[in-house]
């Protein structure tokens, strides 16, 4: 039986035994369901709680523990030649795929091991099958005879959904500790082979090198500051469209667009936000960056085929629902007895939206352009498309630049051994990518603390 199988099957016993719990609890109650501490629907969850959750702990230890020891007990049975003959890896490999049926070029070494690697899945599935529904059945016979009138069934399942929230939590703060010492140790092997002070202060960004002695191959330069000059200027322009065409739409379509057009107008707008990426791209290539060029060429400006403006201009579209959508759930959630209040003192609307809501939803408004900031840093299918792959230092936002993204995808991909600088250059961009991003959010924290309104 498969995982996926076994696990709707502890599904269905839970429900069930949420329902015989539910109805112990009313049986051991009598005439007075007052006479219980919890209301029965707690008794039924307790029930579902004891059959579901040790089974299921169970199924998953199983799970990670089985591949294991069915491997080592498989391949302790192969004679010592047939492993000195193939490194252990390709050897299971080989005994997996017989197992499987390609008994093709297979010895009989590896064919006999095959027939235990078979026999041995087989009694672990078993095994797994019946210890898992004997431990779901004894946890549901043991929840049930613990029904009484007396029994905290209320305490017990808010404690068993704490304990779920807490580990929750805990596997979100480990995953991303996890990253960070990812990014940090890979970093620290690539600042073994490149100074911090060339990659920190270095204008050239050229991370060729020969991934074999006996190959031609440039010695690399790693400065990061082209990259993240390129990724800072088509972030901007991004930014100087998206900000005010989003903001401007939020507050036409909470404080002026009568209900039909708004019914109309968001949905419209948030299909931006699910139009694929690479769409955008095409869209950039093809129509905006030959009339950027055929512009230019008109009045006598040199703008490349593949540039910063085309490739802002496009994101800036993209990103305008984030802060569109974000600044309108806002606007709306700041109290209306505000507005009515601001309209009483005699303030016009506009004064009441510069003066009274847009002060009060400022935390909101930001979160939302930090978003729009992340989208747009992150962003890489329309920077290869748009902007090129070129690290050029420069400003001029008619040139081909490129940003961090699109140099992690490039180092991280094709034939790269994982040790050199080259690929090791993506895990220090990524953590400086990482210090920039954090240093922002605490920044706007601080301006957001400093400036907001806040109204009893």
């Amino acid at each position: 039986m498969s995982m996926s199988t076994l696990m709707m099957v502890l599904l269905a016993l839970s429900i069930a035994g949420f329902f015989l719990g539910r109805r112990r609890a009313f049986a051991t109650a009598g005439d007075s369901v007052r006479s219980l501490h919890s209301v029965p629907n707690y008794h039924g969850a307790f029930v579902a709680l004891w059959c579901g959750v040790p089974a299921l702990l169970l199924l998953l230890v199983w799970q990670f523990g089985e591949s294991a020891l069915v491997r080592q007990l498989v391949l302790s049975g192969v004679p010592a030649e047939a492993k000195q003959a193939f490194p252990v890896d390709f050897l299971w490999l080989k005994i997996a795929n017989a197992a499987a049926g390609a008994t093709a070029g297979a010895n009989d070494a590896v064919l006999e091991a095959a027939q235990r690697l078979n026999s041995l899945q087989t009694l672990s599935d078993a095994a797994q099958l019946v210890l898992v529904l004997v431990l779901a059945a004894i946890g549901l016979w043991f929840a049930r005879r613990r029904i009484t009138p007396a029994l905290r069934a209320r305490n017990a399942v808010e404690t068993a959904v704490t304990g779920f929230m807490i580990l929750c939590s805990t596997i979100a703060i480990f995953t991303t500790l996890g990253i960070v010492l990812s990014l940090l140790f890979e970093s620290l092997r690539f600042f073994d082979r490149v100074p911090v002070t060339e990659f920190l202060f270095g204008l050239q960004w050229s991370p060729q090198t020969a991934i074999r002695p006996d190959q031609v191959g440039s010695s690399g330069a790693f400065g990061a500051v082209p990259v993240f000059a390129g990724t800072a200027l088509i972030s901007l322009i991004a930014m100087v469209i998206a900000v005010p065409l989003g903001l401007l739409s939020a507050i036409f379509m909470s404080d002026y667009a009568p209900r039909k057009l708004r019914s109309v107008a968001k949905p419209m707008l948030e299909i931006l936000a699910g139009v694929p990426t690479v769409v955008y791209g095409y869209f950039a290539v093809l129509t905006v960056a030959p009339l950027f060029r055929d512009i230019g060429e008109s009045v006598g400006l040199d703008v490349a085929a593949n540039s910063a403006l085309t490739a802002g201009l496009i994101m800036g579209v993209m990103i305008i629902p984030f802060v569109s959508s974000l600044s309108d759930d806002v606007i709306n959630a700041v109290p209306q007895s505000l507005r009515d209040g601001s309209a009483a003192l005699g303030a016009t609307k506009s004064e009441t939206i510069r003066q009274v809501v847009l002060p009060a939803a400022l935390p909101g408004i930001v979160g939302a352009v930090l978003l729009a900031v992340s989208r747009a840093i992150g962003e890489t299918m329309i920077v290869v498309m748009a902007a090129g792959l070129a690290a050029n230092l420069t400003a001029n936002p008619f040139e081909a630049v490129t940003t961090v993204t699109v140099q992690i995808v490039t180092n991280l991909t094709g034939d790269q051994a994982f040790d050199s600088a080259k690929t090791l250059s993506a895990f220090a961009l990524g953590l400086l990518l990482f210090i920039i991003t954090l240093i922002l959010n605490v920044v706007a924290l601080r301006v957001v603390q400093k400036y907001r309104e806040k109204y009893d």
